[in-house]
């Protein structure tokens, strides 16, 4: 088993207090951003579609996701110069990158639902 006991005295480290990964961490882990995140893998998308998609998130929830992950650099916002103005979200590179292990922890969660006491 690999141990990050050595990673604490990185700066970078997740286990510090101060490490800055650790508002990207809180991102990722945020229910709405891994959903938010996973929808788009689809393809670029309108608020509308995303919010269909994301059945019970309220729009200012999803508006507030949608942000934060635009201001990391996981998601772009392009605006079109049309009338009504259309807005499409899409991953950028960076997005895409975390969608793979999000991915995977989505559909471990799906195989596994049954083994948590809570879902039972």
């Amino acid at each position: 088993m690999t141990t990050t006991a050595h990673l604490c005295d990185d700066p970078k480290s997740v286990y510090l207090a101060a490490c800055p990964c650790r508002d990207m961490l809180d991102l990722l882990a945020n229910k709405w951003s891994a959903l938010a995140l996973g929808a788009l893998e689809e393809g670029p998308q309108r608020f509308g579609a995303l919010r269909a998609r994301l059945q019970g998130v309220s729009p200012k929830v999803l508006t507030q996701t949608l942000r934060r992950l635009e201001e990391h650099g996981l998601v772009h916002r392009e605006i079109y110069p049309e009338v009504p103005p259309r807005v499409e979200y899409s991953l950028t590179p960076l997005g895409e990158d975390a969608c793979r292990p999000l991915a995977h922890l989505r559909t471990w969660v799906e195989e596994n639902i049954e083994r948590f006491p809570a879902s039972r």
